[in-house]
């Protein structure tokens, strides 16, 4: 069994030794991954979805590596006992899923050593709110599979690393600096990552894109009532801030 790339990023970034928490498990490739690598000793696999908790059951009898991984039905890390696991893995799901997921299961992750997650959505959003709740990331990476790309974040309950800083002390203000390494990644950008230099590049197009679209729509704009206009122009100055903060990223790789 071959993992994805971006599965691949996911179990590499777990520490050896560390029983883990696979939360949203799906087929339970990575789980048994980690087990046949021998990277971890004990895995739960829980999902919230019978249907596939019990194709990852198959795959795991089919593997034999049931004295190893332990399915459980589970919302987030419900069915999780405080202690259980050093690692929790949560891949595969929105920003704001992941978010909800993370503050119903605050007490029992707060115990473990490291969190291993890959949001899908609303980067910035989840960023901020690792940051807002003590939950520091100590290590990234960006994968581009079959045309998608998907970060992946390492953050532990403890401030235990340094945090990474984007450009030189005093070339950006506090404020922005902190919203830009919430969008793209603090150590993504530190380490001038190539698959993050892409991502910006492929949005930064897709934002002109829409600008000029906008600009082609300027006549009839000028027809619409003025509460559909202010939204439009409110619009265009989010599209030319987030343009603004992308040429602001890439600068840093051509230094």
């Amino acid at each position: 069994m071959e993992l994805s790339k971006r599965l691949k990023a996911i179990a590499d970034m777990v520490t050896p030794g560390n029983a883990v928490a696979d939360v949203g498990c799906d087929h339970g490739f990575v789980s048994i991954y980690l087990c046949r690598s021998h990277i971890a000793p004990k895995v739960y696999a829980m999902d919230v979805r019978p249907g596939p908790l019990e194709r990852a059951k198959e795959h795991i009898q089919a593997g034999g590596f049931c004295d190893y991984i332990e399915t459980r039905l589970s919302d987030g890390v419900e069915a999780l006992c405080p202690g259980e696991a050093d690692t929790l893995i949560c891949a595969g799901m929105g920003g704001r899923l992941m978010m909800k997921i993370l503050s119903e299961g605050e007490g029992k992750i707060r115990l473990m050593k490291e969190l291993i997650l890959q949001p899908q959505s609303e980067l910035a959003l989840f960023r901020r709110y690792l940051r807002e709740h003590g939950l520091h990331i100590v290590q990234e990476d960006m994968i581009k599979e079959e045309g998608k790309f998907y970060p992946v974040i390492k953050a532990v309950p403890q401030n235990t690393a340094g945090q990474a800083f984007l450009g030189e002390p005093g070339t950006l203000t506090e404020e922005r600096r902190q919203r830009l390494e919430d969008a793209f990644g603090p150590f993504l950008l530190a380490a001038k990552n190539p698959v993050l230099q892409e991502y910006l590049r492929v949005l930064e197009q897709r934002n002109k894109k829409i600008l000029s679209e906008m600009d082609a729509g300027r006549d009839d704009r000028e027809r619409q009532g003025q509460d559909v206009r202010q939204k439009k122009e409110s619009r265009r100055q989010e599209i030319e801030a987030c343009l603004a903060d992308i040429a602001e990223c890439l600068l840093l790789f051509e230094k």
